[in-house]
């Protein structure tokens, strides 16, 4: 057989082929748009010459304690510079960069910290009193660094005599920062919920984050000049990779510490923001701001929203304040969002209830994804394309994980067959569109017939006295199960029990209507997240 022309002394040397990262990218910002604004913190500022300066001493600082490929660096930090830092100064050591979440209890983080071997740990002064008690169970002991945010002072006592400004400077602004040996190299690690037993530490490498950071500027519409207000927490799977996406168009990064109506508002209009990302309770922070702290928006905001799918009530009232709406759909085995309701501009002239329809759906594959599919998860076969028959929702390409940290059982568990298997449920649509129906433990089975509880959200929020609502599955000795919604009303609203029930009798099939209507506040997540676990202890209490 004759042997293949195109790969005769046509190899691979360091003039064709480089790994893929996103430090190359922030290193091209840095030369291209050295005077652009980078960092907006209070009334502080950052140039991308000076952004990257500073990742440079930090990733010095580093080095100098020793810190290189394999370690694990962890941050508990609210969206601040030290933050951006550390997503560009930590992997330019070949260190992976573990976020923690800052709601998290002292026994989940001491676990993550152990699990992930923490060799250094960096901690806001807001978070020390929880972080002392983790370090107390942790088995660890880091090197810690304090940071004291000067343009929003914390009064908590330091965990230790590192300040994060003098280590910073203790590096050199020209450190000679390394590549990735190989683009499959770990940059970061970022933690499940662990709401059914201990997180799982999900792995991403250096190829998925810098494609990332190509795909989401084209989901979203980023273009070089944009405003990214940071509503999204960064602990959240890297903050969906955004924090190397904004820096790719030379864009401008807003801080901001706490998700707070007003100040979002304020940095909407002062910064002109072109673009934010949140879950829906992002969405009902705006909407349910009091009058005196919203402000009227007259330029276009671009909001890209996921987590659980809004409800239809929501999407509308967004709308209608002025907010370009991209529903995104992913988990943190995906990077955050791999797939994206890609808008047909038919779908405009869409009479108002079917166009908000059409938004709810999750939608299309990222374009750095490979393959996005709905298939029964005992067969793998796909299921018809008809907008009903459910199945598990499955991806496969570059946007997913490396796997599991130190669980090969999960992480083969997770790719059987060859897929990513997501746990969600959903529908595949004539179109190629997927539309998520339920999370696989959060169905309800009643009387051998599956309802979504998204469903029977969907059809509560539009009631006007409802502010939030979850449903859940409550047992009973005839049906098997059957609904039980906890809602919460909003400021001043009124509705009792049975007029919920009788509103969601006018629009639901029968068997679908909640028998019970709990009226208490929902738990959440720090990323907005319902929390419907709990919610399923109580409905089995009632």
């Amino acid at each position: 057989m004759a042997s293949n022309p195109y790969e005769q002394n046509l190899d691979k040397c360091p003039a064709n082929h480089q790994p893929l990262t996103p430090l190359t990218i922030v290193a091209r910002a840095a030369e291209v748009y050295p005077d652009t604004i980078a960092v907006i913190h209070g009334a502080s500022r950052l140039t991308y010459k000076d952004y990257f300066a500073r990742c440079r001493r930090l990733a010095s600082a580093l080095s100098q304690r020793y810190i290189g490929k394999g370690d694990t660096v962890s941050v508990m930090l609210s969206n601040t510079p030290p933050m951006l830092e550390a997503h560009v100064g930590v992997p330019m050591v070949g260190a992976v960069l573990h976020s923690l979440n800052t709601r998290l209890d002292a026994a989940i983080i001491a676990f993550q910290l152990d699990h992930a071997n923490t060799k250094v740990l960096i901690v806001d002064r807001e978070f020390a009193p929880v972080m002392r008690e983790a370090l107390k169970i942790a088995k660890v002991k880091p090197f810690i660094i304090d940071y004291h945010d000067q343009e929003f002072p914390q009064d908590n006592e330091r965990l230790s005599y590192n300040d994060y400004e003098e280590f910073v400077q203790t590096g050199a602004d020209d450190f000679a920062w390394r590549m990735p040996d190989d683009e499959w190299d770990a940059i970061s690690l970022n933690y499940t919920s662990g709401t059914t037993g201990n997180p799982k530490g999900v792995v991403y490498h250096h190829r998925g984050a810098a494609l990332m950071c190509y795909a989401n500027t084209i989901a979203t519409g980023m273009q070089r000049g944009a405003v990214y207000l940071w509503a999204l927490p960064m602990f959240h799977c890297n903050g969906w990779c955004f924090p190397w996406s904004v820096t790719t168009v030379g864009g401008t990064h807003v801080c901001l510490r706490w998700v707070r109506a007003k100040a979002m508002y304020d940095a909407i209009i002062e910064h002109t923001v072109t673009h934010l990302c949140g879950a829906p309770i992002v969405m009902a922070t705006l909407l349910n701001a009091p009058d005196d702290e919203k402000r009227e928006i007259k330029h276009k905001v671009a909001f890209s929203h996921a987590a659980a799918p809004p409800p239809e009530a929501v999407l509308g009232q967004m709308q209608d304040a002025g907010f370009a709406l991209t529903h995104l759909y992913g988990l943190t085995e995906t990077y955050g969002p791999a797939v994206l309701n890609e808008w047909r501009d038919e779908w405009d002239h869409l009479p108002k209830d079917e166009n908000i329809a059409k938004r709810a759906r999750q939608g299309v594959r990222y374009t750095a994804l490979e393959a996005l599919s709905v298939r029964d998860p005992e067969t793998m076969e796909p299921v018809p394309a008809d907008g009903e028959t459910i199945g598990e929702i499955m991806f496969r390409g570059n946007l997913v994980m490396k796997g599991y940290l130190k669980n090969p059982k999960a992480t083969d568990d997770a790719f059987r067959g060859d897929w990513f298997h997501s746990g969600d449920l959903g529908v595949m649509h004539a179109d190629g569109y997927i539309q998520l129906k339920d999370r696989s433990k959060d169905i309800i089975i009643s009387g051998g017939e599956n309802i979504s509880s998204i469903e029977v959200e969907d059809v509560l929020y539009k009631h006007p006295a409802v502010a939030y609502c979850a449903v859940v599955a409550k047992p009973d000795e005839k049906w098997g199960e059957t609904p039980c919604a906890f809602v919460e009303l909003k400021a001043n609203a009124q509705a009792d029990s049975d007029t919920l029930i009788a509103y969601c009798r006018e629009h639901l099939a029968r068997f679908k209507v909640p028998r019970h209507v709990v009226f208490a506040e929902i738990p959440k997540t720090s990323t907005g997240k319902i929390q419907k676990y709990v919610l399923r202890e109580k409905a089995k209490a009632i």
